[in-house]
């Protein structure tokens, strides 16, 4: 029954779509001539109710001896042998699994015969649309250009701001280090954010995010780029009309970098739980083989960074003497850490404004966007693929994919 509907569905569709009996002689040129009515053409389209073939006139221009067929562009479907829907299709599900496991997916529910090989390109290419859009909007609103998005003010907005690591091919990562000391580098860097709101607190006063309220951006790309880019996300989620802005993250220079630049003012958090793991590993170097020692030692210190007596912890760890030149160095760095981010580490302030003091958002997002899709067994990405996967997912997550969708059937 399903076959025999989509049988009839697609004579249907195809008598549709084929150009009326009346058009155009001569159409625009980009040229800036006028181009001719040359012949009808067919076109074979595969569609979500099967394969098609349609007929359009086709047009040549007697000065730049181009052809074109505008009924392609009114159809979205110039350049490729699908139609829309069976695109969007494809998009959906190669932003959701495997290339492979997609094409199964079509087939199972859809009865869409496509290959995986087709799964992959057509989901690259409107994950590469997405960025391009996301491009221009960046550009847009570094240059104030960005429509104003009126509505009520947003209590607390929230950006939070992580990277993670994502395997490569070998010819993206020549001429590049390896995070460890002499070995070659095997991945690249991801960085990923996200904008979310909160409305309320809790019965204890802790801070609850608004539900569906959380988007993200994200790309393999350079702390600039990276910069315009969460930008461009905090102005449309409406960072110009919250009441309290926050900023939080771990303690990567870029991420402070980036709030120092784009967003001034911002409250700035540096995420508790990643403090506390700064602690925890240098316990582990002091007290080694001593469990009890190290669990004191622990505790006292956490007391003080969970307290906001920032300085005194400072104060304590560069009191501290080992003899060991290695692990002095250690201790001095961690100290430097804590020192250079004192004014980020205020939690009991920040909490009793009942404010989000963790930035397990982003670090959950980095686990959902990315790893579960990008960082399965044996997938290594290209630049160019993954930007373009990674750009899908955060425009599915973010609920924007319908929103997309609608804006290229505006401009078609």
């Amino acid at each position: 029954m399903r076959a025999a509907v989509h049988q009839m569905g697609a004579k249907a569709l195809e008598r549709f779509l084929c150009a009326p009996a009346e058009f155009a002689r001569e159409v625009a040129c980009p040229c800036g001539h006028r181009a001719h009515f040359h012949q009808m053409r067919p076109k074979r389209l595969t569609t979500i109710l099967g394969a098609i073939t349609i007929q359009r006139p086709y047009y040549l221009c007697p000065a730049c001896h181009q052809g074109k067929c505008p009924r392609d562009l009114e159809l979205d479907t110039e350049g490729t042998e699908y139609s829309p829907a069976a695109r969007r299709m494809m998009a959906a599900v190669g932003g959701e699994t495997s290339f492979e496991r997609g094409r199964q997916q079509l087939e199972l529910l859809a009865n869409l015969q496509v290959t995986a090989k087709a799964v992959e390109r057509q989901a690259e290419a409107i994950g590469n649309d997405i960025a391009q859009r996301e491009k221009l909007r960046a550009a847009s609103a570094l240059q104030l250009k960005l429509p104003v998005v009126l509505g009520s003010p947003v209590p607390v907005l929230y950006i939070e701001m992580d990277g993670t690591q994502l395997p490569m091919v070998r010819g993206e990562l020549e001429g590049r280090t390896g995070r460890v000391a002499g070995q070659p580098a095997r991945t690249r860097e991801v960085k990923l954010g996200c904008v979310f709101t909160q409305t309320t607190t809790d019965d204890q006063g802790k801070a609850v995010r608004d539900e569906a309220s959380t988007t993200y951006t994200g790309a393999i790309e350079n702390a600039d780029e990276f910069g315009r880019r969460i930008y461009t996300e905090a102005i449309e989620r409406g960072w110009d009309r919250a009441k309290k802005k926050v900023v939080i993250g771990d303690g990567a220079e870029w991420i402070w970098n980036t709030a120092a630049l784009h967003f001034p003012g911002a409250i700035e958090i540096v995420d508790l739980y990643h403090a506390r793991q700064h602690l925890c590993e240098l316990a582990r170097l002091l007290y080694p083989n001593e469990e009890a020692k190290r669990k004191r030692w622990l505790l006292r210190m956490q007391n003080k960074l969970e307290g906001g007596d920032i300085e005194k912890l400072v104060r304590s760890l560069r009191a501290m003497d080992t003899g060991v030149a290695e692990l002095a160095d250690k201790i001095r760095i961690e100290a430097d850490y804590f020192e250079r981010n004192a004014a980020r580490m205020r939690y009991p302030a920040f909490q009793a404004q009942g404010l989000f003091v963790g930035s397990g958002v982003i670090e959950a997002g980095c686990k959902t966007v990315i790893g579960s899709r990008l960082k399965q067994s044996g997938m290594f990405w290209t630049v160019r693929g993954a930007n373009a996967i990674i750009a899908l997912r955060c425009c599915q997550i973010s609920r924007k994919f319908e929103d997309y969708w609608a804006a290229r059937s505006r401009a078609a």
